[in-house]
């Protein structure tokens, strides 16, 4: 296969990852918005947790089909990872509790600097000028579309700081665990999401009715809520393996900044289904802004020096000197 040829079919995969990830995404959201607000199914923990049931039946049976091949997760990282990312839920689910709207909107975009500082630091990512505006010019357009009113209270600020934390070192890990342990999407997914069920389960259901006052069990299931919980669980299948292949083949910054794609249409389809009373021109201009970042982003990542990873190597001479690293970019390790 010629180099164009490979970088023709590795377009191809990446513009279809992408694809099914904004489309499982978009669709659950609205799907979840249905069930909670229409149906009054508010127990988001608890959901989640049912999602992942979902999501592990469907390893087991592409594990049984040999489409899963055995892998191996030490279970310090596996624990680690399940920490981080229940913690992500669970915070995310407090602060917006917690938060006004815009305070839990700006928390959200912070998941972008944090995730920059977590790559800069851990996998010595470098990032060009250009690289670093477009990513500014990104926050500043959803910003602009989706931060209204901003008010901050004590432990509504540290809802959002546990919530940015944890959910930039779980999507930092998806990534970094796939790459270390040579794991594809399924396999770690097949390590991730039967832990992530039981103990969503287990504690779900206690810190919905923290958060709800209303118990799960006591929910009045008809054939409709029950259609559309069916429905979430089935989507969300899609939506957790199509993360975990978007964040493996590119970063958790990349997933953080073209994710933002998502929150653009889901604010265009709100207003084409739900009523036009929030489209105003700032809203308009807010997505065009965010729109022409992302492109600037995509555009400028990719050429040589836009996002390397840094090696460090010992000079080789002959000469005594002292023990000094210097740096290199590695231009062939393109993140």
């Amino acid at each position: 296969m010629t180099p164009s040829s490979k970088a023709d079919k590795k377009a191809a995969v990446d513009i279809a990852a992408w694809t099914f990830n904004i489309v499982t995404s978009v669709g659950i959201i609205i799907v979840n918005k249905a069930l909670m607000a229409t149906y009054g199914f508010t127990f988001a923990t608890t959901l989640t947790g049912l999602h992942f049931v979902t999501t592990t039946l469907m390893t087991i049976v592409l594990r049984w089909l040999g489409y899963i091949q055995p892998s191996h997760l030490p279970i310090s990282d596996l624990l680690k990872f399940v920490l981080f990312a229940n913690f992500s839920i669970v915070g995310m689910n407090v602060s917006l509790m917690w938060n006004s709207v815009g305070f839990y909107q700006i928390a959200k975009l912070s998941m972008i600097p944090v995730s920059c500082l977590l790559e800069v630091a851990f996998d010595k990512i470098r990032y060009s000028r250009d690289t670093k505006l477009s990513i500014l010019i990104v926050l500043m357009g959803v910003a602009v579309c989706t931060v209204t009113d901003v008010s901050v209270n004590t432990k509504g600020f540290v809802a959002a700081v546990v919530a940015v934390w944890s959910t930039a070192l779980q999507q930092y890990y998806v990534h970094h665990l796939q790459r270390k342990y040579q794991l594809s999407s399924f396999n770690l997914l097949g390590h991730t999401a039967p832990i992530q069920a039981g103990s969503l389960l287990l504690l779900g259901p206690f810190v919905d009715y923290w958060l709800t006052n209303k118990r799960v069990d006591a929910f009045k299931y008809d054939t409709t809520s029950l259609l559309f919980l069916i429905l979430s669980c089935t989507i969300a299948i899609g939506t957790n393996l199509s993360q975990f292949i978007c964040i493996g083949r590119f970063t958790a910054v990349t997933f953080q900044v073209l994710g933002h794609m998502k929150t653009i249409l889901v604010l265009t389809l709100g207003f084409i289904f739900f009523g036009k009373e929030g489209l105003n021109l700032h809203v308009v201009i807010g997505m065009i802004i965010a729109i022409l970042g992302m492109i600037w982003y995509g555009n400028a990542s990719s050429k040589p020096g836009g996002k390397e990873r840094r090696s460090y190597s010992l000079p080789k001479t002959s000469q005594p000197k002292k023990d000094l690293l210097l740096e290199t970019s590695d231009t062939d390790d393109k993140v």
